[in-house]
């Protein structure tokens, strides 16, 4: 744990525990020092397997072998700072040009010395943080999500409160990672590098989604959707998680019901991407060779 997270995290849960602490600038300024280090990136929601229970920002996504994922560990009391931070602020009124806003959290800034690129009418929002080379179209980045060094947020694409994106990822056009903030201790969204999400698919309810994994259009991905693997001789069963390299396409499986037998949705792996070819490459060959519409 750094040293940030050893003199906010006592404060920050005194303060969750009893509300009443807020009116002290002692409680209410570790929940604003915690917000600030959120922007910064010096603090995550969520950190990768190599970064063990640490919250600082500094290890990168997308640690997990390849053939296999490792859970994340997700760190409850900066959620819980976040919601301290919705009680404590107050709604203004934000303009932005010819745009007007009216909301509790204001619009990230710097995006200029940070190396981001944000595409009118992209919204990020304080306490989201965006590594070098990030690509914002008109899309949006809640507070709490972090979003690795060169992915692209394509067009209407949304990264929900808490999600961690990847470095070199590609959300394609209005593609949903759905927010995670309570309950707090529920693990948010994780995309691990280099994956790719195809157009309209939705991620939510703490899904993790491994690295170089290719999720095609339309996939719809909860934490109860069943995700079949038809690669081998019989199918394989799993809920939550995509494993590394996946190429993941929509499906339907009959169920019955009092009514009669019907489609119900669910996810279907088709293979993986190989290893021995470059990822973007890699990626093109995978769309190739499973027709997966993107």
């Amino acid at each position: 744990m750094s040293e940030l997270a050893r003199s906010l995290e006592p404060r920050i849960e005194a303060a969750f525990a009893d509300r009443s602490l807020l009116g002290d600038v002692a409680y209410a300024g570790a929940v604003e020092e915690a917000i600030d280090a959120l922007d910064r990136g010096e603090l995550r929601v969520a950190s990768p397997p190599d970064a063990g229970a640490s919250a600082s920002g500094a290890a990168d996504a997308g640690a997990a072998p390849a053939d296999e994922l490792v859970a994340w560990t997700t760190h409850v009391w900066i959620k819980h700072a976040i919601l301290l931070y919705f009680a404590l602020a107050k709604m203004e009124r934000i303009e932005v040009g010819p745009f007007e806003f009216h909301d509790r959290v204001p619009l990230k800034r710097g995006f200029d010395r940070a190396g981001v690129r944000v595409v009118p009418p992209g919204v990020v929002r304080r306490g989201a943080f965006l590594e070098p080379g990030v690509i914002v179209m008109p899309g949006y980045v809640n507070i709490g999500a972090r979003v690795g060094a060169g992915t692209m947020v394509d067009t209407w694409a949304t990264v929900g409160t808490c999600a961690q994106v990847g470095k070199d990822c590609h959300l394609a056009g209005g593609v949903g990672i759905g927010g995670v903030l309570e309950p707090p201790s529920a693990s948010p969204v994780i995309i691990e590098d280099g994956v790719f999400v195809g157009s309209r698919a939705v991620v939510v309810e703490g899904v993790h989604v491994g690295r170089e994994a290719v999720i095609g259009a339309g996939v719809v991905l909860t934490s109860s959707t069943v995700v079949i693997d038809v690669s081998g001789p019989s199918p394989v069963e799993r809920r939550g998680s995509i494993p590394p390299r996946s190429v993941v396409i929509p499906g339907t499986r009959t169920k019955r019901f009092p009514a009669g037998e019907f489609g119900v949705p669910c996810a279907l792996i088709l293979g993986r991407r190989t290893a021995s070819t470059d990822q973007k490459v890699s990626l093109n060959a995978a769309l190739r060779d499973f027709n997966v519409p993107v």
